[in-house]
């Protein structure tokens, strides 16, 4: 399917691996020219350099900066050019206990997870108005509506996003802009797959048989396996189309079947 997107240009946060850099790659493989985004500058230049490798012609940039800093996303602002599609994506996540999550890490999650997507958003949407059409997709998480018990820090800040771009996708009432997001399930990013390395070391496992056992927790997973980056891209590079055009407002799921309640 063509999405009818080449020559928009596209923000998308945390983007220098994982989600994000499968979601600029999607993006640019429909012509569309993506501007990458991580903490780590050189890492940042090194996922520029392999997204042009892997999609020959396309136009790659990247535009380095710390989520957890305002400073460093007003300065990232001040350097966009007119951005047609916004993808916040960057996020942390961890396993922790209730007890043990202390007020700066609280702080620390809805700085990154929720106040980076307000802060593009604040910035970018006004212009997309101006100009008459624009997508914003939050990449939330199953994790926003049934929260886990060792990670409600991170499961309330994708809750937060949720409402945040429910709320903005009000403001866009009659136009050709749309704000939506995705409620991605268990996905073996290189985060999640750092994860489980650590994990299988720690138990003397091999890391197949650890992910394995991982998800084979997850009673509810239709899908009975990780959910590849890719197929959440695929969801979000469908979403900021044209072709996405009637869907303004929701929370689309690529959960793989986890959540068994409705939207």
């Amino acid at each position: 399917m063509d999405l009818r997107l080449s020559g928009k240009t596209a923000f998308i946060s945390g983007s220098s691996r994982g989600i994000g850099y499968a979601t600029a790659k999607a993006l640019a493989g429909e012509g569309v020219d993506v501007i990458l985004n991580g903490r780590d500058a050189v890492k940042l230049d090194e996922a520029v350099a392999a997204l042009r490798r892997e999609v020959p012609g396309a136009t790659v940039s990247g535009l380095p900066a710390d989520f957890a800093v305002a400073d460093d996303v007003d300065r990232l602002c001040d350097q966009l050019p007119d951005v047609d599609i916004l993808v916040n994506n960057v996020g942390l996540f961890e396993l922790k206990p209730f007890e043990l999550i202390s007020d700066d890490d609280w702080r620390l999650y809805h700085e990154v997870n929720v106040l980076s997507g307000v802060r593009l958003a604040r910035r970018l949407l006004p212009a997309m108005l101006d100009r008459g059409w624009g997508r914003i997709v939050f990449v939330s998480s199953e994790s926003g509506v049934n929260i886990p018990a060792n990670m409600i820090h991170y499961g309330t800040s994708k809750t937060a996003m949720l409402s945040v771009g429910n709320g903005l996708a009000k403001l866009t009432k009659g136009t050709a802009v749309t704000v939506n997001s995705v409620l991605g399930g268990p996905t073996y990013s290189d985060g999640v797959a750092e994860t489980v390395k650590a994990l299988a070391g720690a138990q003397s496992l091999p890391e197949e048989q650890m992910k394995a056992a991982i998800i084979g927790t997850n009673q509810t997973s239709l899908l009975g396996r990780f959910i590849d980056p890719a197929e959440i891209a695929s969801a979000v590079a469908f979403l900021t189309s044209p072709v996405a055009s009637a869907i303004n407002g929701t929370a689309m799921r690529v959960d793989g079947g986890v959540l068994t309640t409705l939207l």
